[in-house]
Order: structure tokens, then sequence, then C-alpha cells
């Protein structure tokens, strides 16, 4: 059965038009998808994320369970509030899924991790668990807003309880503030400055009209997509999945062989570091007309590869893509466009950064 978030109404009675994703209505768009885009590079956009799944974990061993949970070392997290994206493996070097890790006290932290991937992340996570006594709690009753863009700050100045004003907005990137419920974090997929703000479901339709009211432009899915695309961020079940390691999927950044830390999935990833990663993950630009698009097949010098993520970049007003091909130098590269090979140029992510077309691209 689809499932819905408890924002579901107010995107109806605002005109969204909705779809599946992942089993969940959600909107893609509230009218222009690509005037969405614009509003959250260029002023401020708001996003429905309730659909993510958000875990918090107890007990004395957990900074020792996540140091074996994950491939990126929560050794990193020493002030309480501070977040560290990771990768969650499975023995062979896999990616379950991709998530935050918020360290709130030596005897709580916080995972936030995919809509989609929810049930099998939570069964995984309990099971690895157990070993630890660590108490896994699932928050059902949470709803969560994002809220990205340049002017992000500014436009929220005035909703905070007084206690929380300075804090908010004096909160440094990737660390996060609790009061009560209210949980404020500056991180976001859209690579703009920004909020993510979870508090309790029957709160969230009012914090959502407020925002409204501050001028913040309500934003779907399809924008979001082109927004994290342009700022180079992985998109779980499409960039990588539990047949790609962090190393095929652009993500070697996140994992940590600090000495001799045993996470699942190391042995994995050390052995392909030993035998050479046969696959890697690219960014392509198409500066003719047309898109690129996940699924078209790519060629290169090392043999042929695929799109994963592709799409029309409205910052940039040209395709974008990220494709996974052979390992090596790739040479000359093309991608089959309606049964004929189209040239296009090989870049490093991100495409876009703090709202500019990076340096190349």
């Amino acid at each position: 059965m689809t499932r819905t978030t408890v924002l579901n109404p107010v995107h109806r009675a605002l005109g969204a038009r909705m779809v599946d994703f992942g089993g969940w209505d959600m909107p893609i768009s509230y009218g222009s998808q690509i005037e969405e885009h614009h509003a959250v590079r260029q002023d401020a956009g708001m996003f429905d994320v309730s659909h993510m799944t958000v875990v918090d974990l107890h007990g004395a061993q957990v900074r020792a369970f996540l140091r074996h949970l994950l491939a990126n070392s929560v050794d990193k997290l020493k002030v309480s509030g501070k977040a560290l994206y990771t990768c969650m493996l499975n023995a062979q070097g896999g990616v379950i899924d991709d998530l935050i890790v918020y360290f709130l006290a030596e005897d709580r932290f916080r995972l936030v991790v995919n809509a989609a991937t929810r049930d099998k992340d939570l069964e995984w996570i309990r099971r690895q668990a157990q070993a630890f006594a660590v108490r896994v709690e699932y928050h059902p009753e949470l709803a969560m807003i994002a809220v990205q863009g340049p002017n992000a700050r500014a436009r929220t100045a005035g909703l905070w309880p007084h206690v929380l004003a300075e804090r908010a907005l004096t909160l440094k990137p990737f660390s996060a503030l609790r009061e009560g419920a209210l949980f404020v974090a500056r991180t976001g997929y859209t690579g703009e400055d920004g909020f993510e703000i979870t508090l309790p479901g029957s709160e969230a339709a009012a914090l959502w009209q407020r925002l409204l009211d501050a001028g913040v432009r309500p934003c779907g899915l399809g924008a979001r997509d082109t927004l994290r695309l342009e700022a180079g961020m992985n998109l779980y079940g499409q960039d990588m999945d539990e047949t790609t390691t962090p190393y095929e999927a652009g993500l070697a950044w996140t994992v940590s062989l600090d000495g001799d830390r045993d996470f699942i999935g190391r042995a994995a990833l050390e052995a392909q570091q030993r035998a050479g990663v046969p696959r890697q993950m690219i960014g392509l630009v198409l500066d003719d007309k047309g898109v690129l698009r996940h699924g078209q097949k790519v060629s290169t010098a090392r043999g042929e590869g695929e799109i994963l993520s592709g799409t029309f970049a409205p910052t940039l007003g040209k395709g974008i893509a990220f494709a996974r091909v052979p390992a090596g130098d790739p040479g000359a590269v093309g991608v089959e466009i309606r049964g004929r090979p189209v040239p296009v140029r090989v870049v490093r992510p991100p495409f876009v950064r703090s709202g500019r077309p990076c340096a190349g691209i």
C-alpha cells in the first residue's frame, strides 16, 4: 500500500502533482519544476522529506557499535550535534544505504536513512545491534522539512522560538541542535545552505504554512533531483546499491581505514584495493542539444559503461550525468542517444557549487 506523509493533504491543497516514489505518495512539483530549481539556487525553497527514516540508538556501547556498522569513522564526532555522512556496507563491501549520523551524547546517536530502504535498513541495524546491547528506536511520529537556498537562513530567522534563534542562525554546517522534540540540522541534499528540520508530525503543517508566509517556495522531488545531481550527490538505488562498493561509486572519501577498526565490509574493500577497483564513476557534460538519461550506453577507450543519473541541468542549461565505466583513463567518451553516439566531456563532480558552475563545466 502506498504510504503518505503527514503533509500529504497540504501538498494536494497546493495543487502539487503527486507521484509514487519508493512506495510513497510524494509531490514531484507544484507547477514548474525549473522555477522550483531556480528558487533554491537563487533564494529559498522547501521540501517535504518526512518520508526519511529517523532512528535513535541508545546504549553504553553505541559508539563501538557504529564503529563496526559504518564505513566512515564516528570517532570524528567529538562535539554533541556534529554530523557525519557515511555508508553502511554488507560483508562484500556493497552499499546497503548511505546515511547521516549525528552525535548527541556518548550513549545516544541519531541516524537518518533513506525512505525506500527503510525496512531492510531497520532489520539490518537491529540485527547488528544485538551484539552490542544497543536499543534501536525508530521515530515514525516525526516529520522533516528541508529549507534550502542562499536565503534559507534569512527566511527562517523569524520562525524560531527566542531560545533557539541565535543558536539556529549561528549553527555550523553539518551540525545540529536539539530543543525538546525539535531537531534542526544545517544539512541538505541540494548543494545549497539551509536546514533540515525534524519535528513532531502534529506540528509540521503549521511550520509549512509559516515558511510559506515567510516567502519560502514549495518544491517537489523533481527539483530536488536536478539540484542534488548538479551538486554531485549520489542517489541510492540509482548511483549505488548493494552490488557497488564506495570505491566504484565515487564515495572513497566516506571510507575510513583507520587503525584496526573492524567495520563490516572492510576486508572486502581492502581486497578490492589490492586487486584494483574494476569500475569508476565519472561525471559527464553534454554541450550539444539533448538530455543524458539513466540507462544510456556509454563508450570509452576502456570499454562500455552506462549512465546512472542523468538530467538537464537548469543552472547550466545543458545535460549532465553520472556514469559508471571501466577503471582507468576513459579517453574520448560518447553516449548513445537515439541510436547514435554523441560526444560528451568528462568532468569531476560537482557540476555546480554555491549556485554557480564549477571550473571547467
